[in-house]
């Protein structure tokens, strides 16, 4: 029998000591119950709490709240697993059953791999490298998957989790009403009320594992003025009143919502009542969710729309931004509000404020979101930055490459040193352009190990809560990368896919490396077209590697026929996966052969025709494959005769 000893009661470490002891009756069925004890005097058994609660030298934390260090030295019988926070104690329990052999390689049931086995003596200690490391919900989403993932990603000790938009109905709508797969499954639409019930459920969630709640982002600009952002990116032809119009940012003369979408409008930032009216509401939603560990402050998603009037253009508006941010910052210390607000360097707020500063910095982090960026390079130690270019008001060109974009943020940091960390989109649309999840896995890698030449210290993810298709690789090497930047790569793939497929684990790959080659990531992106007057996409020479992927696919079948039964349930489900697979990269490469070859029309209709054939399966794998999601960036990438650069959310 293992006694569980808690130091003091708080009710993430009561759930860590509950997951304890759930995988050890798991691990060894035959051990007995496994009592748990509040016993602060305990010598034996395991004992669950705080660094402080052991004697344990806490000098490595510079901020309990955010900082995770896990501490663990046991042995048969027990022993102390302890963090900095109660967050890192339930972390230092499921390090210590990973160090015993556990594994959590995809979210639910069928992704946990629990061996039946003794422990064994266990010692480790680690800060973790990065204290930002997060995902924030985009796609389309169900609450089935995203309680699924709040857990599974706690059990990967990524310790925050962000849910964007005060109702984020328009991520639940996608999904409920099947988007990109109405053909195969009537829609079976939610009210907004529902969704708001699910928001508070995953917030509890979230809370009872103890991770850091990032909330909101966008809607600033629209709900406290009266304007409807739950809809998200659909236009809405909308009656404004005077007032409201006033508020709103000046385009060639007229005020009015940018091209019907209040979300993407951006607003009259030199008028001080439209300031005071964000602050103040800000405030009011920060008196009623003390819940929120870092709230986020966004502007509208719209770009180069900025307010064009004589009192605006005196400053960019990033400092218009920057004055919100420190009246609002007055607001809650009089409030008596500790709340930490986040504001972002993004699209026309790349552009860094020139004459106003934030006057409270701890209060404050910045946030990087470089949506523009190519994901075909990483930043090094030996990355050229040059100087940002001249701003002009909603005249500006998009940075592209890694490089382009870091010097955005070194502008920004000149005055402003206080902390920093990416919003980045590597499971947005990006990973559709990399359909076997290995070139995105390896560009992930090596953008945590640039992150330190970035000054930045962590990510949080902006993708699809359904990113582990064909596997759950790319997740699996985010987490642990930014949790220790010495592992390597090699050592990830190894540990990841073994425990996937097996024993023939480095078959399974080798024919998945032929296809993420055959694909090449950096085409699919759009970036080596010999002649985009055509298409981001033409490159007749390319056909013959969209021809070959059929014969790579059906060599996957044929392993798949052979794996169909398997000694562990996450190796069964991932076989399975495959062979799904197989038919999605034949699927994809059938219409972009004819997309490199130059040809229109006819790679638009085969993608809309492989979407409703392919979306068949998605009921059987929704768990892992996000239909809407893949639907927007593979139509996008046949659709547009040109490359065109598109904000998050936006519909194909």
């Amino acid at each position: 029998m293992f006694q569980i000893n808690m130091m003091r009661f708080d009710h993430v470490v009561v759930f860590a000591a509950e997951e304890l002891k759930k995988y050890l009756r798991m691990m060894m069925p035959q051990s007995g119950d496994i009592a748990i004890e509040l016993n602060p005097e305990a010598k034996e058994g395991f004992r669950l709490g705080l660094l402080e609660d052991f004697g344990l030298s806490d000098a490595e934390v510079e901020d309990a709240v955010l900082d995770d260090v896990v501490h663990i030295e046991t042995h048969e019988k027990g022993g102390i697993l302890a963090g900095s926070n109660p967050r890192s104690v339930l972390f230092a329990v499921y390090r210590f059953l990973r160090l015993n052999g556990c594994r959590w390689l995809y979210p639910g049931v069928d992704g946990e791999h629990v061996p039946m086995q003794s422990i064994v003596p266990t010692q480790y200690h680690k800060k973790a490298d990065h204290r930002f490391r997060g995902h924030c919900n985009e796609g389309a989403e169900s609450q089935d998957c995203m309680l699924e993932t709040i857990d599974f990603y706690a059990k990967q000790e990524i310790n925050v989790y962000m849910i964007e938009f005060d109702n984020p109905f328009t991520y639940y709508n996608a999904y409920y009403t099947h988007r990109h797969n109405e053909t195969n499954r009537p829609a079976e639409p939610v009210p907004y009320d529902q969704v708001m019930q699910w928001k508070r459920q995953c917030e509890t969630e979230i809370a009872k594992r103890g991770l850091q709640f990032h909330d909101m982002g966008h809607g600033w600009t629209a709900e406290p003025y009266g304007l409807d952002s739950t809809e998200g990116w659909k236009p809405a032809v909308v009656e404004l009143t005077e007032e409201q119009r006033s508020y709103l940012a000046q385009l060639d003369g007229v005020r009015d919502l940018y091209h019907g979408v209040a979300l993407n409008t951006n607003l009259c930032m030199s008028n001080p009542k439209v300031r005071s009216i964000m602050a103040d509401s800000i405030v009011s939603y920060a008196e009623k969710h003390a819940n929120v560990t870092y709230l986020h402050v966004w502007l509208a998603d719209g770009n180069r729309n900025h307010c064009e009037c004589e009192e605006c253009q005196k400053a960019r508006p990033s400092d218009y931004y920057l004055m919100i941010m420190n009246e609002l910052d007055e607001k809650l210390t009089a409030k008596g509000l500790q709340t930490r607000i986040v504001f972002i360097a993004y699209y026309d707020t790349l552009f860094p404020a020139e004459k106003v500063k934030i006057q409270n910095p701890r209060r404050f982090s910045l946030l990087y979101a470089p949506i523009t960026r190519s994901y075909s390079s990483s930043i090094t130690e030996n990355s050229v930055v040059n100087e940002i270019p001249p701003y002009v008001r909603n005249q500006w060109d998009s940075p592209k490459s890694a490089e382009e974009n870091l010097a955005f943020l070194k502008a920004w940091q000149k005055n402003w040193n206080g902390p920093c960390f990416s919003y980045e989109y590597h499971f947005w649309r990006h990973q559709y352009k990399d359909p076997t999840g290995l070139a995105i896995a390896r560009r992930i890698y090596e953008d945590i190990q640039g992150l330190p030449y970035m000054g930045l210290d962590g990510f949080v993810e902006d993708g699809s809560q359904r990113s582990f298709f064909p596997s759950g690789f790319a997740i699996y090497v985010y987490a642990e990368t930014l949790l220790n930047r010495c592992v390597t790569f090699e050592e990830l793939t190894e540990d990841y896919f073994s425990h996937i497929y097996g024993k023939d684990w480095k078959s399974a790959l080798a024919v998945l490396k032929k296809i993420c080659a055959a694909f090449d990531f950096s085409f699919m992106s759009g970036e080596r077209s010999v002649d985009p007057s055509v298409s981001a996409y033409f490159d007749p020479a390319r056909a013959k590697d969209f021809d070959d992927v059929r014969d790579y696919a059906a060599e996957l079948r044929s392993l798949v026929a052979a794996h169909m039964a398997m000694p562990t349930r996450p190796q069964t489900v991932s076989w399975r996966l495959l062979g799904y697979a197989a038919d999605f990269f034949e699927g994809i490469a059938a219409f972009m052969k004819e997309k490199c070859v130059g040809h229109s029309a006819l790679p638009l209709q085969m993608a809309k025709e492989f979407l409703v054939e392919f979306g068949k399966n998605e009921i059987a794998i929704e768990r892992y494959y996000d239909q809407a999601n893949a639907g927007k960036s593979l139509l996008l990438a046949v659709k547009k005769p040109k490359k065109i650069v598109l904000q998050a959310g936006t519909e194909a």
